[in-house]
């Protein structure tokens, strides 16, 4: 016979198996009860849900204010529903992260401010093509409408589909202004002049030989082009004019992040 000490159950962790049943036999309750479940679910995402968002209602700006980020203007806002309507960013995330191969590739990451004035804003971390948070100014607009009407004849092995109808597609700002309105509700900063001149700084944007200054005074940086070429302002014009402007509103070279955040 073995003259060894017996082994305590402590150690063999016999001792806790009464404890973890009872453990797994409360769980199945949970389990077999829809109507606990529910419940249960719904208040650990209560909790969460309060632990995450309570804390931003004390603080007096959850975003760091950037100098040049400003509203979208009329035409680029009409633009940015056309890209979301037509799920650009299902494939193209407009979030670069501060990781090397990330700015090397695309530029400086995202800032929160430079997402500010949009609803719904368009970072997340699917991509099937580039990510576009800085396109703007990267092309030109004969290559965004080539890009669009058929991707393959600039990029061969693009999987994306053809959006050539947008340039077939006339739109007016018939119903900008009360987009605008719409927006203010909810924080973005548009003046009473800037609605008041929704119309004509739609129009004056995607003419370049008509009198634009007035219009670019409002929105800095706005780019004035007749974007796909054709006469008359259409999809495409709107789409483009929303795209050349995208990481074109902060100047980088200038830009110091505020440490103390």
């Amino acid at each position: 016979m073995s003259n060894k000490p017996p082994i305590p159950a402590s150690t063999t962790g016999i001792g806790d198996r009464p404890k973890r049943r009872s453990i797994l036999d409360r769980h199945k309750v949970l389990e077999k009860n829809a109507t606990l479940l529910l419940v249960f679910s719904f208040l650990v995402v209560s909790v969460g849900g309060i632990v995450e968002i309570a804390p931003l209602f004390y603080l007096e700006n959850t975003i760091e204010e950037v100098d040049g980020v400003r509203p979208y203007s009329p035409l680029e806002l009409t633009g940015r529903d056309v890209y979301v309507r037509e799920g650009c960013y299902v494939c193209h995330s407009q979030m670069i992260r501060p990781m090397r191969d990330e700015v090397e590739r695309y530029g400086h990451y995202s800032l929160a401010a430079e997402s500010m004035y949009d609803h719904p804003f368009q970072w997340g971390s699917k991509r099937t093509g580039p990510d576009l948070a800085r396109v703007g100014g990267r092309y030109s607009d004969e290559w965004h409408v080539d890009h669009l009407t058929d991707p393959q004849s600039v990029v061969p092995e693009s999987v994306m589909p053809k959006y050539g109808f947008l340039s077939a597609t006339l739109i007016d700002a018939e119903y900008t202004a009360d987009l605008m309105r719409t927006h203010r509700i909810v924080g973005v900063p548009y003046t009473d002049e800037m609605i008041e001149n929704a119309a004509s700084d739609f129009a004056v944007q995607a003419d370049p030989d008509a009198d634009w200054e007035e219009m670019v005074e409002r929105y800095p940086g706005a780019v004035v082009s007749n974007f796909d070429g054709a006469p008359g302002i259409s999809e495409m014009d709107a789409l483009i004019a929303y795209m050349q402007m995208l990481g074109t509103l902060v100047d980088f070279s200038t830009f110091t992040p505020d440490a103390s955040r």
